[in-house]
């Protein structure tokens, strides 16, 4: 079973990158039911691929997925709130690695 680690918003897997010189590697998943608008898809992947770069990870395989709505088609499509938001759930996520993996 592969490592799973929740916030409000996403769902991080891990799993342990075997090759040689191995670094950290990142997948997103950003489903269109939970993100309607593409610009939202779009910021979501945006921040997530922004934070992963500026981390520090051992080795990994990640994949960040959307599990909960973010917003609506009603609504504004991103707002520095919204931003802010996902920011604090992907710092935690990135930071369990760091402290799971340095354990």
């Amino acid at each position: 079973m592969r490592p799973v680690y929740r916030t409000a918003h996403f769902v991080l897997y891990t799993r342990v990158n075997p090759l040689p010189d191995a670094k950290a590697r990142l997948g997103v998943v950003a489903a269109k039911r939970l993100a309607p608008r593409a610009v939202t898809r779009n910021t979501v992947k945006r921040v997530t691929r922004e934070l992963f770069r500026l981390t520090s990870l051992p080795p990994i395989d990640c994949i960040v997925r959307l599990s909960k709505p973010v917003n609506t088609k009603a609504g504004p499509a991103t707002t520095a709130n919204l931003k802010r938001e996902l920011r604090s759930e992907l710092v935690k996520l990135f930071a369990s690695q760091c402290i799971v993996t340095a354990a």
